[in-house]
């Protein structure tokens, strides 16, 4: 099967009460991990590459490691999409170089300079067959490219996202309700203690994501910095020379929920990142002698398969979709 857009995975999703994972790609081992375990649960997968992924491991590079997994997967539903592209340009080429589906990303512009780049970048996208993630709202935190301070982020305003979609025609809107790019996505001071003594984050804005639902019904709805910085993964790291304190995510209870209502795309980034570096950090403490690389990627490999495993059962709720 060749690479696909997102439209009909969206519309299966909204109707289908589940949302399709979007895992960010910065090598062979992440986008290995990620299909296997999506072609093994049946469940359409979103690969996405970041400014800084594209920066690592080159553009060409990134685009025949996901056709290569086609190849092994030929019957699973695969999106290449471009995360938060920063102008015209960056969506241009991307979309130029093969690329099915791009993200315009110009929350931290005026709202009037956010439709108008936005709107150049679907009207070139859609001419070509690619579709088109906007936003509107910004969320917190560093991921790469993206460096937005606590003081700066903004909640998506739900009188603003109808105007903002007929303005401009995009597929999908990624709204900011709570979430928040990184592994350190919330301060302590920011959470509660629960009765075990874990630190919980406040609750996502599900009001303001109702009420953008009502505003655009049957529309599919993004949320970036989607990861739940599994504790798992982080005593790991720090109990093999990492640290890694006070790092928090999203409960994956509130992220299900997410995905059972307009939510059809979620992000995952940190936790692969965290699997990885897990599987590896362990390896060399119970192997110091070990120096191959393939010793020590191959139990961080079966990590990111794990953790997509994970999301797509019991967070994204997409197994069986195809």
């Amino acid at each position: 099967m060749p690479l696909v857009g997102t439209k009909e995975m969206f519309k299966k999703a909204y109707e289908g009460g589940y949302a399709i994972g979007a895992f960010n790609v910065n090598n062979m081992e992440i986008v290995q991990g990620i299909t296997d375990a999506a072609a093994e649960l049946r469940a359409p997968v979103i690969l996405q590459c970041s400014a800084g992924a594209r920066k690592y491991a080159n553009h060409q590079y990134l685009v025949h490691l996901v056709k290569a997994a086609l190849e092994v997967h030929p019957e699973l539903p695969v999106a290449l999409h471009l995360d938060h592209g920063a102008d015209f340009e960056t969506c241009k080429s991307r979309i130029d170089g093969g690329f099915t589906s791009v993200m315009i990303d110009g929350s931290h512009h005026s709202f009037e300079d956010n439709i108008a780049v936005t709107k150049k970048v679907v009207e070139y996208a859609h001419a070509h067959g690619v579709v088109v993630e906007g936003e509107l709202g910004q969320l917190a935190g560093v991921e790469d490219d993206v460096n937005v301070s606590a003081e700066d982020a903004k909640y998506t305003h739900p009188e603003e996202v109808e105007e903002f979609v007929s303005r401009t025609g995009v597929d999908s809107l990624a709204i900011a309700i709570g979430t928040s790019h990184g592994a350190f996505k919330f301060t302590p001071a920011q959470c509660t203690l629960n009765e075990d003594g874990v630190l919980v984050p406040p609750e996502l804005r599900f009001d303001i994501l109702d009420e953008i639902t009502k505003k655009l019904p049957n529309f599919p709805i993004v949320l970036h910095g989607a990861s739940s910085v599994v504790p798992e993964y982080v005593k790991i790291i720090n109990a093999n020379g990492g640290k890694l304190d006070d790092a928090i995510g999203i409960p994956e209870d509130q992220l299900r929920k997410a995905a059972r209502s307009a939510v059809c795309k979620i992000n995952v980034d940190s936790d692969l990142r965290l699997a990885l570096t897990a599987g590896i950090r362990q390896h060399f403490m119970e192997h110091p002698e070990h120096f191959d690389p393939r010793q020590y990627l191959t139990p961080a490999r079966a990590n990111i398969k794990a953790i997509v495993e994970h999301k797509i059962k019991n967070v994204l709720g997409c197994n069986n979709a195809y």
